[in-house]
């Protein structure tokens, strides 16, 4: 079955109070890595709560899977030798474990919880393979909507017994990214900057002011992503390669550089698409990009006719894939993407001089 967006949050929260043994396996797959993540971590705790217990909990990488089909209907099918319910964790994953997936809907019965973590999916080929099937769960995971992160924002300052008041809640909502790990991260950090509020605490000790959020939040890894992007589309070389040295060095993974790049590159496309409404499509894009970059990204849209954007669109996503399989170093990977996409914006230039 498949799991609509709206009706995630409430699906994954019923989960955890009453798991389903119904449910084989959750396929967790869209371009929020973040999201992705936490979301099978959620699922993995429901069915074990300490995940470094080797006799309840498997991980297993999807290039495995292709080389040895059966062995997800084994694992669904064993037994923890101690007791209790196991979980397997196949990450990541794509369609090299279709053949394994198919095998696990046709295995006789068994309890453990295959929680499957991809990236981007077409609707067929694994995704519908589980989505057709009632033991499986198919949901998307994509950059947060601005009521997602409200949401985000209560749950998680909450979890430190602290609230944002109005103006903080709006300033946090526009400041954070479309990255659910990214924002998460952003948050506890603002929380333990402010401190946690224990039992008892005043009001004004609870309550997180603008003033804590702008001490904290703004010169994230986000900012830092911003200028890849930026500077990629515009073909300037030398001040991507710096740019990407200044993200990799701060510890952001290649992964995440390849989903900020997506997402520049789908926001120019439908920026480009919108033709004499361009402005009024930029006044509705969420996450608001900062003002700052308003002229760059309008002149990049221009630029990049909708055939050259499909290509760029076809190379993000080949990066995408090659990150998750091929087993090249993910920064190559990034660094390639970048300066192919680089050249290409190059060539725009040249042809309209």
């Amino acid at each position: 079955m498949e799991i609509k967006a709206g009706q995630a949050e409430a699906f994954l929260r019923g989960y955890a109070k009453k798991p389903d043994a119904a449910i084989r396996a959750v396929l967790l797959y869209g371009s929020d890595d973040g999201l992705v993540a936490e979301r099978g971590k959620a699922l993995a705790l429901s069915i074990c709560p300490e995940l470094n217990d080797p006799f309840r909990v498997v991980d297993i990488g999807g290039d495995a899977l292709k080389q040895d089909p059966a062995r997800l209907a084994d694992e669904f099918q064993s037994m923890s030798l101690m007791g209790g319910r196991r979980v397997v964790r196949v990450r990541p994953a794509g369609e090299e474990c279709l053949a394994a997936v198919e095998a696990l809907f046709e295995a006789p019965a068994g309890d453990a919880l295959i929680i499957l973590e991809a990236g981007n999916l077409a609707p067929a080929g694994l995704r519908k393979a589980v989505t057709n099937s009632e033991a499986g769960a198919a949901i998307g995971c994509y950059p947060d909507t601005e009521d997602a992160l409200g949401s985000l924002v209560e749950r998680v300052l909450g979890e430190f017994g602290l609230r944002a008041d109005a103006d903080t809640q709006e300033y946090l909502v526009d400041n954070l990214g479309g990255d659910r790990a990214l924002s998460r991260s952003e948050l506890e950090k603002l929380a333990l900057y402010k401190g946690p509020a224990g039992e008892g605490a005043s009001p004004e000790a609870r309550t997180i002011t603008i003033e804590d959020a702008m001490a904290v939040i703004g010169d994230t890894a986000a900012i830092g992503l911003d200028d890849v992007v930026d500077r990629t589309f515009d073909g300037d070389y030398l001040g991507m390669d710096r740019a990407l040295d200044r993200v990799i060095g701060e510890g952001v993974r290649a992964p995440q550089i390849v989903r900020a790049v997506q997402r520049h590159a789908d926001m120019l496309h439908r920026l480009g698409a919108a033709g004499s409404n361009i402005e009024g499509v930029y006044a509705r894009i969420f996450p608001r990009p900062h003002f700052s970059r308003r002229a760059t990204i309008m002149r990049q849209a221009r630029a990049w006719p909708d055939t050259r954007m499909a290509d760029a669109l076809g190379l993000i996503l080949e990066a995408d894939m090659h990150c998750k399989t091929t087993g090249f170093p993910d920064e190559a990977i990034a660094r390639r993407l970048c300066l192919r996409l680089a050249q290409a914006a190059r060539g725009l230039q040249r042809k309209r001089a």
